[in-house]
């Protein structure tokens, strides 16, 4: 690197590092988290998660505590707490929790929800990369991939031992390359993975593949990456990309033209305290539900969002 590229990199650095410090950080919990109590469905109310953005007021409904409770997770302002309630949450609300039903993930690595829905009678396949794959991705021996040890999916003991291992399989796949004996799935999900296949494309291709694992009348749930500062600038390719509006309004045109029914969208990105606050490197553990992404000399607001869709 050169003398001059030095110094526009260090003048970035001390940039980051000074506005951090002066923008005021939220409370991490300015608001009490709702009391513990099971999310009720009622025929006559409008279901709660629909396409929607991570929103703090989500974090306050009674259901985030309960299932934060059953996932073995103290309620905290993080974005990817959020995603693992929102996909409980929305299967539950469509019925696709119940014993007896199959359930598909993608992407799993050594998150706790194939445990969870197997304690609750599902029969779960739990996916992810190739160990190679995912070891020159850099997600092999990390947090983030369970590899082929099955038991690290229950590894908070959500589940009985001896059920999960009756109730749970493990496979590698390829979400780029979804095999076609995985079919007659009840629901499938992907909490933000599909974010690294390579392109906007190659994510928007994959939404479209995971619904052909179910019957029909099944449920996809995943959540991915938002960009919040623009709806024309953005990250079209790479180890991580960001989908902007009108990506969404694309994908949701070219589902409903495949037949399928998509859960109507709220872009709402909210105006409260905490999700006004946008995170910065160094992350936090708490309060991360905006985050600011670097990108070469670019950056991007980004946060979680999820989509619904129901097979036609």
């Amino acid at each position: 690197m050169t003398l001059a590229g030095k110094a526009r990199t260090a003048l970035r650095r001390a940039a980051t590092v000074v506005d951090r410090l002066a923008r005021p950080k939220p409370s991490a919990r300015p608001y009490f988290f709702a009391s513990n109590g099971p999310p009720v469905i009622a025929s006559d109310q409008p279901l709660v998660f629909g396409s929607c953005v991570c929103r703090e007021a989500h974090y306050r409904l009674p259901l985030f505590r309960w299932w934060c409770d059953r996932l073995h997770e103290e309620p905290r302002y993080h974005r990817k707490l959020w995603e693992w309630v929102y996909i409980c949450q929305a299967l539950h609300e469509r019925g696709k929790l119940a014993p007896g039903l199959r359930g598909i993930g993608f992407g799993v690595g050594k998150e706790p929800l194939a445990a969870l829905f197997a304690s609750r009678g599902v029969e779960i396949v739990a996916t992810d990369m190739e160990p190679e794959a995912a070891r020159a991705a850099g997600w092999l021996g990390s947090a983030q991939h369970a590899g082929a040890e099955l038991k690290s999916l229950n590894e908070r003991g959500i589940c009985d031992a001896a059920r999960f291992r009756e109730r749970v399989q493990y496979r590698t796949v390829d979400m780029k390359a979804i095999p076609d004996d995985l079919d007659g799935f009840d629901f499938c999900w992907s909490s933000c993975a599909y974010e690294h296949l390579g392109s906007l494309e190659q994510g928007q291709e994959f939404v479209r593949r995971s619904l052909r694992v179910l019957k029909r009348g099944g449920v996809a749930i995943h959540t991915t990456e938002y960009n919040l500062s623009s709806n024309e600038r953005t990250v079209a390719s790479g180890p991580v990309v960001l989908f902007r509006q009108r990506d969404f309004r694309a994908l949701e045109a070219a589902l409903v033209a495949d037949g399928h029914a998509v859960a109507p969208f709220d872009f709402e990105t909210g105006h409260e305290p905490v999700e006004r606050y946008v995170d910065r490197p160094p992350f936090a553990d708490e309060p991360h539900l905006r985050l600011r992404l670097p990108f070469g000399l670019a950056s991007y607001a980004t946060t979680s969002i999820g989509i619904v869709v129901v097979k036609g």
